[in-house]
């Protein structure tokens, strides 16, 4: 489900409360009936209402269900895409919508811009598309769950890793600024960098190597473990090493490759547990596995140093004990009732992460994309589930202005 934002220009108040109306009516019923959708709406004169319904259906923001036993509609991707949107636009922090510049098997990575002219990164998680891949093999998964699961999952998604960009964000970590969350999506700073897959080599290696360590021992001993720590995760940031400059060898091809300095950048928190959790240690050891093999696959590096345990991270936290971030987010507002929900469901839907997708030279083929209903999107590991492609030099010379919107 690509985002397309040309439609909301047409839409009026009372198509958004119509629309709003079939969320809320999505979170009891798989098929939201008409008569309720007219008496959530608050709007009075069902004819306005069915007219909002025929202007919402035409645009794919919800749907007809064939063979229902009533008649009802359901929510679309693209309708619970509008009212983030729609609600973006009215808190000021979206005013146009430029390019999609990452697919991931979670998420969708868009291009947007403040009225300043900033570019800002618009993250919208789909758990729901995981789902749809899994019914195939696992009948019976929608009959403990109504389809508002995919929508209340979503969102505990963008809560969860809102609210541990910020926490980390505040306390020094090198992350992008978290700037709105509402519903399924966040606004984010669009940072000026590229995943480390994207990224053929490094100038020094071992340097990079050991900062990334480090920064798995540091969110422990702030009481985290990543969860999904990789090179897909990572974004790398350039800058100038002043200390290095006139430092580089004679036989160096190229100084400037010395007088930069790379800057790892984390992205991506949903799968983010407590170093509490049950299964810590074999997060733990996950992440420092996958930053091994990665070094040893793209760059050829091995290092001489075993790589931390979970026993030294146990240690760090108790000799160095720093904030307990984990903590400090469960009091924000997201519950370990609401992490353990969302870590069930990932489960069950087969989401694991980047630490399983194709390698360089294994990835799939961007055609083989499906359909939304019942059938499977576009995740072709090419995408990528974060900010990993990088920044778009401008947005599109289509750029949706929502301030003119009537909405």
């Amino acid at each position: 489900m690509k985002l397309d934002a040309k439609a909301i220009r047409y839409l009026t108040s009372e198509d958004f409360r119509v629309l709003a109306g079939v969320e809320a009516g999505s979170r009891n019923h798989e098929v939201v009936p008409t008569p309720l959708i007219v008496q959530l709406s608050g709007l009075r004169g069902g004819s306005g209402v069915h007219r909002s319904i025929s202007v919402l259906a035409k645009t794919n923001l919800i749907a007809k269900v064939k063979n229902a036993k009533y008649d009802g509609y359901r929510l679309a991707y693209g309708g619970l895409d509008y009212l983030a949107l729609n609600a973006h636009q009215k808190q000021k922090c979206i005013y146009s919508v430029g390019n999609q510049i990452g697919v991931g098997k979670e998420s969708d990575i868009v291009v947007v811009a403040h009225s300043s002219g900033s570019q800002r990164i618009l993250k919208i998680h789909r758990l729901g598309r995981i789902s749809f891949r899994t019914v195939k093999t696992n009948r019976d998964y929608l009959r403990h769950r109504n389809t508002g699961s995919w929508m209340y999952m979503s969102r505990l998604a963008a809560m969860k890793e809102f609210a541990f960009m910020k926490a980390l964000r505040e306390n020094g970590f090198s992350v992008p600024e978290p700037i709105a969350q509402n519903r399924h999506t966040i606004v984010m700073s669009l940072i000026d960098a590229f995943p480390l897959r994207q990224i053929s080599k490094v100038p020094r290696p071992a340097e990079l190597y050991s900062e990334l360590m480090d920064i798995i021992l540091e969110l422990a001993r702030f009481g985290l473990i990543h969860g999904d720590f990789n090179e897909f995760n990572i974004l790398i940031k350039e800058e100038e090493d002043p200390d290095a400059k006139g430092k580089a060898p004679a036989n160096v091809d190229d100084e400037n490759d010395e007088n930069i300095r790379l800057v790892p950048v984390l992205i991506d928190f949903p799968q983010m547990v407590s170093i509490d959790h049950a299964n810590a240690e074999m997060y733990f050891d996950r992440d420092v596995n996958c930053i091994k093999r990665y070094f040893q696959r793209k760059f050829h590096f091995v290092s001489d140093v075993p790589g931390p345990s979970f026993a030294d991270a146990k240690k760090n936290l108790l000799k160095n004990p720093g904030k307990r971030l984990d903590v400090e987010v469960e009091a924000s507002g997201f519950s370990r009732k609401m992490a353990r929900e969302l870590e069930a469901y990932m489960k069950e839907v087969g989401v694991d992460g980047d630490a399983g997708a194709p390698r360089d030279d294994e990835e799939e083929d961007d055609d083989s994309e499906e359909e939304e209903d019942g059938s499977e999107e576009d995740h072709s590991d090419d995408g990528q589930p974060e900010e990993e492609t990088g920044p778009s030099d401008s947005l599109d010379d289509s750029s949706r202005r929502l301030e003119e919107l009537r909405v």
